[in-house]
């Protein structure tokens, strides 16, 4: 009884973690939109997403500790993670790339496509969070998650072009490429269901804990650009096995 009471009491931990995620996400869209092409600032609003990624996992976590799910909750975290995750990552690569692409039609006639183009993210995000909210699997994902695929575009300001050149369409591509993940049928697996069904939550959170730990040592040995890189590359090996696994399904399909 004690230990109910004292879940009751801080039930509302999961939805602080929440409104953090929103917070950072709102700072993140501020930073960006005041940038000005200063790459410090950039970098700062694309940490407070990532950061804000953490506070996501959070909220979960702390929901299933205290036995505080709610449908409150689940629709404040869908309208956080459209703020942090969709509309964030939009307004980091207009200020990033796409802030002068610009396509004049007539002389006093200029569409901005690259403003288009940002749109496309905070567009899909928002399609894939109702989506989820309709109709989703405990198993799986359908779709790339939208966290991940925030994280995907708040990496880019360390990595490119400090640590990797490459084209600047290439990048756009990455991002549009990224936006339609979201709202695909491509299955991702839940790595935290997966490891949870192996393993307790205390030893998940303890490889959780090393692998924050190993990044956090490659920052402070080698700068934020290599640590965002080793990221980057385990996000990239994620949605490539979800694509693999959809060529593998659709070829076994036809076969039958």
């Amino acid at each position: 009884m004690m230990l109910m009471s004292w879940k009751k009491k801080f039930a509302w931990v999961p939805n602080l973690f929440t409104l953090g995620n929103l917070s950072l996400g709102f700072f993140s869209i501020l930073l960006s939109s005041s940038s000005q092409g200063n790459s410090d600032l950039l970098k700062l609003a694309s940490a407070l997403i990532i950061l804000a990624a953490l506070a996501d996992g959070l909220d979960g976590w702390a929901a299933r500790l205290l036995n505080a799910r709610s449908e409150l909750g689940a629709q404040l975290d869908s309208l956080a993670d459209l703020a942090t995750f969709g509309l964030a990552p939009g307004v980091l690569m207009y200020s990033l790339l796409l802030k002068t692409w610009n396509l004049a039609v007539a002389p006093s006639f200029i569409v901005p496509t690259g403003m288009m183009i940002a749109a496309i993210f905070p567009a899909c995000a928002a399609y894939r969070l109702a989506r989820f909210n309709v109709s989703h699997d405990d198993s799986s994902f359908a779709g790339l998650p939208s966290p991940i695929a925030g994280i995907t575009i708040a990496l880019m300001p360390f990595i490119f072009p400090f640590i990797i050149v490459v084209p600047e369409m290439l990048l756009v591509l990455l991002f549009v490429f990224t936006a339609f993940l979201m709202v695909s049928t491509v299955k991702y697996a839940k790595p935290q269901v997966s490891f949870l069904r192996k393993m307790s939550p205390l030893r998940f959170g303890i490889i959780i804990f090393f692998i924050v730990i190993a990044l956090v040592v490659v920052y402070f040995n080698y700068g934020a650009g290599y640590s965002a890189a080793g990221l980057f590359s385990l996000i990239i090996i994620y949605v490539i096995t979800g694509i693999i696994s959809l060529i593998i399904h659709s070829i076994q399909q036809y076969r039958i």
